[in-house]
Formats: structure tokens, sequence, C-alpha cells
């Protein structure tokens, strides 16, 4: 018996890294990015809700020290929250890229992203070499 069927079936990275090119964003490999982005999506939702919570439950000290460490406290807090809903709008698009059979392909070029880079950046909408040459671009422009 191999590892992938002691696992019921499922795949892990190095089931995806090792299948062949010509297998490239088949059923299987779509079904572990979606199960993959549903999972981040669920955790940014939860975090949101905690944050909003804890924002929510603050109360006001009489102390000017505490309350500037509740502020600032507040304002690290928002600009988490704000990082992870636009996180949370990516995950979602490339939820959106999956159904319509998009995902994994790069949106300038057409070409595969890679499965390797989409382990590491499961939101990515650009290949390595065109999101280099655009932050190359972006460096130079700036």
């Amino acid at each position: 018996m191999n590892a992938r069927a002691a696992r019921n079936g499922q795949l892990d990275e190095t089931d995806l890294l090792a299948m062949p090119a010509d297998e490239y964003m088949n059923a299987e490999q779509l079904a572990f990015f979606r199960e993959r982005l549903l999972a981040l999506q669920a955790e940014l939702r939860r975090n949101s809700d905690e944050t909003r919570s804890h924002l929510r439950e603050t109360v006001a000290t009489p102390d000017e020290a505490d309350r500037a460490t509740q502020e600032e406290e507040q304002v690290l807090e928002q600009r988490i929250r704000d990082r992870e809903l636009k996180l949370l709008h990516k995950v979602e698009a490339a939820l959106r890229r999956i159904e319509d059979g998009t995902y994994g392909y790069c949106e300038a070029t057409g070409e595969p992203i890679g499965v390797g880079r989409l382990l590491a950046r499961p939101t990515a909408t650009l290949s390595l070499e065109e999101q280099e040459r655009h932050e190359r671009e972006e460096r130079f422009y700036r």
C-alpha cells in the first residue's frame, strides 16, 4: 500500500510535486487547492470575527498611558484585519478561478504558474517570471 492509498486517496504536497506536467491542474489538484483555499478562507473569517469582537469589548481606561497602549493595540489589530481582508478577497478570487477553469494559469501569459509556487502562495495570479518582471517595473517607475 502506498502512502497516498493510506491517506484515503487524498493528495499531499509531495504527491502534487511528483505529478507529471501533463496532469497540471487536473481534478485532484484542483480539489487539493480548493480545500486549502477554503481552509484559509475559514481561518481568515474566524480571525476577522475575533478581531471585531475584541475591538468591541475594549473598555476605556482613565489612565493616559494605558489608553495610549490600548489605542496602539487597536491600530495594530485594524492593520492586521485590513491585510487579512485583502487576503480574503484574493482567496475568494482564487476559488472563482477554480470554478471557471483559469486557476493555476498566469493572468499575463496564460502559462502554468506551477504547483510549487501555488503551494507557497495559493492565491498567485502570475507566474514567478511575470511576478518578478512586474516587481522590477514597479521599482523602476516608483
